[in-house]
């Protein structure tokens, strides 16, 4: 349970500061303009509090969180959102690991990790059986957050893995036998429903879906329903759709709030209240090899995903989102996944 002091409100109340002033001709750099007056200043007045609340901290899980982020839709902001909700994530002090499952290795990239094709990657892994730890590298700008990276030789792991024994569970293997003290383990899945989208399932614990907020925003999620269902019935008693996440929103369009409400109308409460704005933040910071938490903190979309993140961690631990919000449900209910097919 949390103490007061983290249960906090959305993210945008002005931090008032302490100022200092030089008595010389010239004014001191720490004076810092009034913070409101323009949009950098209020650009910079939410990046102080973005790092600010981001430090709170907050609960920890009991056990390891496997948390698989699929959708077999491309361009719905899939590695996007992993790897800023792991960044989220570390920087509310917890300990998380990115393992990227696509062979485009577009994770590894967002969080400047070296993928070239000699590094250690999760193809050997998988197809090797190298250790999990053999190929974990930790992320410069983030402390407490990890990586496992892609290489493109992950691009052929789908016909090797074919021949080789127990071929759906060698991740959920290489992550059982992974020693370090982990809080949440992130998977970026490929937008396919191979076998590494299936090793990632039996591997996991939750699915995140995140839908975005257009037209046929739906359109294919019913086969991936059935893959968590099967999955869950052959390999894996304990995977659930935990977590929707809306991304790209554009509140200013008819249509993204008639998806929002189509999306909230058929899972309820797994969708988070937190939804993803479409921002050109998000987008540039993978070219800089960041996440948007540090290549802009006081963007309003590292703001949404720092309230995910806080949305994502509450849920699993059974603390209601937000004094100032709704009650969010404490867990997602699995039979809700068997009621969409």
């Amino acid at each position: 349970m949390r103490s007061d002091a983290n249960i906090a409100g959305p993210m945008t109340d002005p931090v008032p500061g302490p100022r200092t002033e030089s008595t010389g001709e010239h004014v001191s750099r720490e004076t810092p303009p009034p913070m409101d007056d323009t949009p950098i200043g209020r650009a910079a007045q939410l990046a102080v509090e973005a790092l600010g609340r981001a430090g709170e901290g907050l609960p920890r899980p009991e056990r390891t969180r496997v948390i698989v982020v699929a959708n077999q839709k491309g361009g719905v902001g899939k590695t996007t959102t992993t790897v800023n909700l792991a960044a989220s994530l570390a920087l509310h002090g917890a300990r998380v690991l990115v393992i990227d499952l696509d062979p485009q290795g577009n994770a590894s990239t967002a969080l400047g990790i070296d993928h070239h094709a000699e590094v250690p990657s999760i193809y050997d892994v998988l197809v090797e059986s190298k250790p999990l730890a053999e190929v974990v590298q930790p992320v410069r700008d983030v402390e407490g957050l990890f990586c496992a990276p892609a290489t493109i030789d992950l691009a052929g792991a789908e016909i090797e893995l074919v021949s080789l024994v127990a071929r759906e569970s060698r991740l959920q293997r290489a992550i059982q036998a992974y020693e370090q003290p982990l809080d949440y383990i992130l998977i970026d899945c490929p937008p396919s429903l191979g076998l590494l989208t299936v090793n990632a399932l039996v591997a996991g614990q939750e699915v995140l879906i995140p839908i975005q907020c257009e037209y046929y925003a739906l359109e294919g999620l019913g086969q991936l329903l059935r893959n968590v269902d099967l999955v869950r019935g052959h390999l894996n008693p304990t995977l659930h759709v935990s977590t929707i996440l809306l991304t790209m929103y554009d509140g200013r369009t008819r249509l993204a709030s008639q998806v929002a409400e189509e999306v909230r109308s058929h899972f309820g409460d797994e969708v988070l209240r937190t939804s993803i704005p479409r921002s050109v933040r998000i987008s540039e910071a993978p070219s800089y090899g960041q996440t948007v938490l540090t290549y802009d903190p006081g963007s309003s979309g590292a703001l949404s995903y720092l309230e995910a993140a806080r949305e994502i961690a509450l849920k699993g631990v059974g603390v209601s989102y937000d004094a100032t919000h709704a009650h969010i449900g404490a867990q997602s209910d699995p039979s809700m996944v068997e009621g969409m097919q």
